[in-house]
């Protein structure tokens, strides 16, 4: 069953804070059917058009809205219904809102063919340019969502959450049938599977909707809170006589902590997302918006419980930092990065997907990015998987974390042929965070006492400190400043 608009905007504003956007809908041209079918819309749904528009409040905060009508001729975009969501996005850009959407559509509609098809780039620019200026785009699909509608201004949400069971995809069903003569692959166009896929980040059923997009409001919209107290060991009381090796072998503890501990000590706020909207999804990592001690930002972190030696981060991993640096700039949200690697994938199937280019473009685009950011070394930061993270404002490490450009059993089988050297290799590669501090990569120490694995719950409490400290001090700086101060920082490198 189809929730309706009016059932939407009961179940997720505030009760009476509803305003109407919406004026007579425009007159297109139409011919006698068109006319009797638009009037019979009007009385089965109780709508003037596909759409309703207007302005209310979710806890209190204001937001705009955009919500389908299925009931009107299957909530099919025309020209009218298409000029209707244009003007309040533009509203909502103008008055600095943020703006939910939420589509329930069959597409575009047919009786007023390509004029009505080629709404959708109008309607999709108005909503890239409300984007562009750091306003929020929540979107939550509805029972159905197919055709141009999902293609277009229904896929563009910085968080898209969808109605359980919902029927979601581009072409519908009953089209399919008709144009191939048989009947489209069973479970494929469902919210569950669509979530499973990486292409939308979370099912949510109607009756949550509210709570989440409370969360999600007072990541992107409160203020940060009061500095944290300095209430534990600074990084100068970490120990510097524990060897590269011993360290090693302590990151790789199956007991160590690692970034799902972090979010538990640190996060009061956290909207997880999942994949890259575009059908790539990685266990080996996680994404999400956040509330981190106070302070809202985006976390994207790897994984330390999805890992394995055979499951090693690939290519659509890269392609979900990349989407978490591009939701940090669009926001203007701090950007958190948590390695903790055991090294990018070894497979065809990686190299084929475009491995190195993805560890090349992360890097590109971090040393770039105009957010604040925070590196933190927080286990076993092997190779390029960890290198596609590091380049940030600041970098911040655990003591017993570590850098190198392969394990060290690797580096010792290039050096010597053997694994027995990798203690060696270890120490002479300089890959502790004090010979890291100490060569400007690593900028704040975080100790273990005397391990992460035996004291989680207190060494993460230390870390969130410290995490929370760096991103006031990289947030404080002007844009400009922190963008040089970061290449500058990178230039001199190893000089």
């Amino acid at each position: 069953m189809t929730t309706s608009a009016q059932q939407f905007l009961d179940a997720v504003l505030d009760p009476g804070s509803f305003l109407s956007w919406d004026r007579a809908p425009l007159v297109v041209a139409a011919d006698e059917q068109y006319l009797a079918d638009l009037e019979r819309a009007r009385s089965r749904s109780g709508a003037d058009e596909a759409v309703l528009t207007g302005a209310g409040t979710v806890g209190g905060r204001r937001v705009a809205v955009v919500v389908c009508e299925f009931a009107f001729l299957a909530g099919s975009i025309g020209v009218a219904a298409a000029e209707r969501i244009t003007l309040a996005v533009e509203r909502a850009t103008a008055e600095g809102l943020p703006l939910i959407a939420s589509p329930t559509s069959g597409g575009t509609r047919m009786q007023e063919g390509t004029a009505a098809f080629v709404q959708m780039v109008k309607i999709a620019a108005a909503v890239t340019l409300h984007k562009d200026v750091g306003l929020p785009y929540l979107v939550y699909l509805r029972h159905p969502t197919t055709g141009g509608v999902f293609a277009s201004w229904g896929s563009l949400g910085h968080v898209t959450f969808a109605e359980p069971g919902a029927l979601i995809g581009f072409l519908g069903p009953r089209v399919y049938q008709a144009l191939y003569g048989q009947d489209f692959p069973e479970g494929v166009q469902t919210a569950e599977n669509l979530f499973r896929c990486g292409v939308i980040d979370a099912v949510v059923p109607p009756a949550d909707v509210r709570a989440v997009l409370e969360r999600a409001l007072v990541v992107l919209q409160d203020a940060p809170d009061a500095t944290p107290e300095n209430a534990e060991p600074s990084d100068e009381s970490a120990d510097t006589s524990v060897s590269a090796w011993h360290s090693v072998l302590l990151s790789r503890r199956d007991d160590r902590p690692g970034v799902r501990e972090l979010l538990a000590a640190s996060v009061s706020h956290h909207i997880p997302l999942s994949g890259t909207g575009r059908g790539d999804f990685d266990s080996t990592v996680t994404l999400s918006l956040t509330r981190f001690r106070g302070r809202s930002c985006v976390l994207f972190g790897q994984d330390r419980t999805g890992q394995t030696p055979e499951n090693t981060m690939g290519p659509g991993a890269l392609r979900e930092a990349l989407r978490g640096m591009r939701l940090a700039e669009q926001l203007g949200l701090p950007l958190v990065l948590v390695i903790d690697t055991l090294g990018a994938s070894l497979s065809r199937e990686a190299e084929e997907h475009g491995l190195a280019p993805g560890i090349a473009r992360c890097i590109s685009t971090l040393i770039t990015l105009r957010t604040p950011t925070v590196s933190v070394l927080l286990g076993q930061g092997t190779g390029g998987g960890a290198l596609a993270l590091l380049p940030a404002d600041r970098v911040v490490a655990a003591q017993h974390a570590w850098l190198a450009p392969l394990p060290p059993e690797g580096a010792s089988a290039i050096v010597h042929r053997d694994t027995a050297h990798a203690p060696a290799m270890a120490e002479a590669q300089g890959i502790r965070p004090v010979d890291l501090r100490a060569a400007r990569i690593v900028d704040t120490i975080v100790p273990e006492d005397p391990d992460a694995a035996d004291e989680p719950h207190r060494f993460m409490g230390r870390l969130g400190t410290a995490i929370a400290r760096e991103l006031d001090t990289v947030t404080a700086l002007d844009p400009d400043v922190r963008q040089s101060e970061r290449l500058r920082r990178f230039r001199t490198l190893g000089q």
